[in-house]
């Protein structure tokens, strides 16, 4: 595994259009944010650096029910 097949932020990460992010139900939010956190942190563990990333929180305004 060379250097030059070093997998980025922008392999792994999956984003949403504010339009396709409303079609999903809550347990798929759940799991895309669930999926996404693990592989913040598998990338975190080997060291990757975040500096040159903004991660954005879909759905932070959204409210809760119940």
């Amino acid at each position: 595994f060379s250097s030059n097949n070093a997998v980025t932020y922008d392999d792994v990460h999956v984003d949403f259009t504010w339009d396709e992010w409303a079609l999903l139900d809550p347990s798929q939010k759940s799991l895309y944010k669930n999926v996404m956190l693990e592989t913040y942190r598998n990338l975190t563990a080997t060291g990757y650096k975040w500096e040159d990333h903004t991660i954005k929180e879909h759905g932070q305004t959204s409210r809760r029910n119940g």
